[in-house]
């Protein structure tokens, strides 16, 4: 299997400089995504893969739900463990595709924020939803959010797509059609200059692939929203939350 960690484990460890453990703060713009989680672990416990500095995670910690995390870097790891103990939230390092978390049996499986997508190659995608499925008891839940890639937006001989365009910020995404890699470009701006770039790399993935990859590892389908407040998912959604389920 190609192993796109070690490219990752750097780029991520170097954002983790600008990370603070204030940004796991329970607020309004993570409720709706703690809500819909805390509500499929019930009694826990969960894992999330890619868990970064636990901005999800520890919100969800702080609602009663044990948590446990998988982060291909180690510096994401120390800035959540600068908020929560490693004891009350324990954390492996590695690859969310084959690293085996703290336990098993646990009840929700998740990636948010469109995690999955900085798995590179496709096979490393599709490990992970197995490495998911190990990790669930039966009748546990997996759960991803990631964007639908907005090919629709592509004329003929274009490969960019704009994102984010103010006075501070200019986003735009680079795509390859022939390997569903995509690079997302972030600028940022003061006084119309340039004062800092850089960008992440990705693979993009369709839901109907997560489904195949899914079946792949024994999960089914149970719902597809467009969002977290569970707005039905359809052909001009922009995100999807895709929720699979371990059979009995």
């Amino acid at each position: 299997m190609l192993d796109s960690s070690a490219e990752q484990r750097e780029l991520w460890d170097r954002i983790a400089a600008h990370y603070h453990p204030i940004g796991t703060a329970d607020t309004e713009a993570v409720a709706g995504t703690v809500d819909f989680l805390a509500g499929l672990a019930g009694d826990g416990p969960a894992l999330e893969l890619a868990i970064g500095a636990g901005r999800i995670a520890v919100p969800l910690l702080r609602r009663g739900v044990e948590v446990a995390g998988v982060d291909v870097s180690p510096a994401m790891i120390d800035v959540l463990h600068a908020t929560v103990p490693a004891a009350d939230l324990p954390a492996a390092v590695g690859s969310m595709a084959t690293t085996d978390a703290p336990g098993r049996d646990y009840a929700l499986v998740y990636i948010v924020y469109n995690a999955i997508t900085c798995l590179l190659h496709q096979d490393e995608q599709i490990a992970c939803f197995h490495n998911a499925a190990r990790h669930l008891r039966p009748g546990g839940h997996f759960v991803i959010e990631v964007w639908v890639p907005q090919l629709r937006h592509l004329p003929p001989g274009q490969a960019l797509v704009p994102g984010t365009v103010t006075d501070n910020l200019l986003i735009f995404d680079s795509y390859d059609l022939v390997t569903q890699r995509l690079f997302s470009h972030h600028y940022q701006l003061s006084n119309g200059q340039v004062i800092s770039a850089g960008g992440t790399p990705h693979r993009y993935v369709w839901p109907s692939e997560m489904d195949v990859m899914a079946k792949m590892a024994g999960l089914g389908l149970v719902n597809r929203y467009a969002d977290w407040d569970r707005s039905p998912f359809t052909g001009e959604s922009h995100s999807s939350v895709s929720v699979w389920r371990k059979p009995h």
